[in-house]
């Protein structure tokens, strides 16, 4: 039976990362998976995959709809989906490879197969062919989230699929109706409806990305819209059957034709067969496992990190729950901030936030002062092509501390990261904007609009 400091249960980004950070502090370590790769659901199905088939898709669209007006004449162009979807398995092949090549080199022990509980340091892990017993001082529950299923639409994998299948249709569909306008339907309903797909998506709720700010959300709405997408918000699905999906608006009855339906609506906490009530391990009316500020389970030498825990479901809050338990671990001090979490949806324009939203700060009866500055005046975007949407920067009215920022535009997933190195160490709309930015870059908005929140932007009246 082999022994070890840390057991890492699930590969994804948290788990990859605790084990490599435990591996740097000295620590013997082993990391499970029952996939063949590294990566878990992020690099194999999810995150990565889905970018490669935005990138691919936005070229697509470009050629198509705007490259004659910069001079290019292209002539006739055409989707090779199979050759789309190879580049999109290739870039998959890539990470993962890179992953296990960082394994080996750091001596993490990898093994394949499907862990459970035996005892709280030993765990059974069932390969293709045997079943081996491991021991640790520390065991890392790191299993991340699967697709919530609709009881009365059931995954069929064809007609009814999950973000799994939607990164790799055999053909373009005709019709898809995606259900749930969060970030991963948004972002593979855009990929289909550049390739060729009438795109709806139907959302239960008022509107889509329902964190983000209302004129953040009618913006972004619009120029989905102008995309070709179309948007049924406050719409109750029913069924499909027939091919057609239905869903009510109050007393009002919806048909919306489809040869495949994409259902997005969140992801839940994967826990199977891990054998956690073997342990005493408790788990939340959420059947999240329970843990406290350092991530410990109710079980002693047990932890829990990433999707399984409370918390945005997102691979850069996995990363940085596993590299702090990591150091725990190792007697480090470890650090999260979770208040400032970056989240992006990656269409085009993306939308990005941290922190609190104009309309949550009021809510939460703060005072606020509100800075914003649209990418219409910004000289790199004009030269982009990439005029849509602003930058706004909230701030503490009194202390003028950032207290979040939205940004609805091209790259502001890049642009977001900035915001929040400011407000990790507590600093002001006006630091961010007498901070020196390139000329011309986009990044040129953000500093705008923190000198907006005082009314002293340059390029803005």
């Amino acid at each position: 039976m082999s022994s070890y400091d840390l057991l890492v249960i699930g590969a994804g980004p948290g788990g990859y990362v605790c084990a490599f950070r435990a591996a740097q502090l000295g620590l013997k370590v082993a990391l499970v998976d029952k996939r063949a790769t590294l990566g878990g659901t992020c690099l194999n199905v999810g995150c990565i995959p889905s970018k490669a088939l935005l990138h691919s898709s936005e070229h697509f669209a470009f050629a198509r709809g705007h490259a004659a007006a910069h001079g290019l004449k292209l002539g006739s162009v055409d989707l090779d989906l199979p050759a789309l979807l190879r580049r999109k398995d290739e870039v998959v092949a890539k990470n993962v490879g890179g992953l296990a090549l960082l394994a080996k080199a750091r001596k993490v022990a990898v093994l394949q197969g499907e862990a459970a509980f035996v005892a709280a340091g030993t765990v059974a892990v069932k390969g293709a062919t045997e079943t081996v017993e491991v021991t640790a001082r520390n065991v890392v529950i790191a299993t991340g989230s699967a697709p919530v299923e609709l009881p009365f639409m059931k995954f069929d994998g064809k007609a009814v699929v999950s973000s799994d299948q939607a990164i790799a249709f055999a053909a373009v569909p005709r019709r898809l109706v995606v259900v749930g306008g969060g970030a991963i339907g948004l972002e593979l309903g855009s990929v289909w409806s550049r390739l060729g797909s009438e795109v709806t998506v139907v959302e239960f709720l008022p509107k889509i990305v329902a964190a983000y700010d209302d004129d953040i959300v009618r913006n972004f709405s619009r120029l989905l819209a102008k995309q070709g997408l179309r948007l049924e918000t406050g719409a109750k699905v029913t069924g499909f059957a027939s091919g057609v999906l239905t869903a009510e608006r109050g007393a009002e009855k919806l048909a919306f034709p489809a040869d495949q339906v994409l259902v997005a609506v969140g992801r839940r906490p994967y826990t199977d067969g891990l054998g956690l009530e073997r342990i005493g391990v408790a788990l939340d009316e959420r059947k999240r496992v329970k843990v406290d500020a350092q991530l410990r389970t109710s079980v002693p030498g047990v932890w829990a990190i990433g999707d399984v825990v409370a918390g945005p479901m997102l691979a850069h809050k996995a990363e940085e729950d596993g590299a702090a338990v990591a150091e725990w671990i190792a007697g480090k001090a470890g650090h999260i901030n979770w208040d400032l979490v970056p989240a992006i949806v990656y269409t085009d324009p993306e939308v990005a936030s941290v922190g609190l939203g104009e309309d949550a700060a009021k809510a939460a009866g703060r005072e606020v002062r509100v800075g914003k500055f649209n990418f219409a005046a910004n000289g790199r975007a004009i030269a982009a092509d990439a005029t849509d949407g602003y930058v706004k920067i909230i701030a503490d009215a009194k202390t003028d501390r950032i207290l979040g920022a939205q940004i609805l535009g091209r790259g502001a997933g890049e642009l977001i990261s900035e915001v929040v190195t400011h407000m990790e160490y507590g600093g002001s709309a006006e630091d961010l904007g007498r901070t020196i930015h390139a000329h011309p870059t986009m990044s040129e908005a953000i500093k705008e609009a923190g000198l907006a929140v005082s009314k002293s932007a340059i390029h803005a009246l």
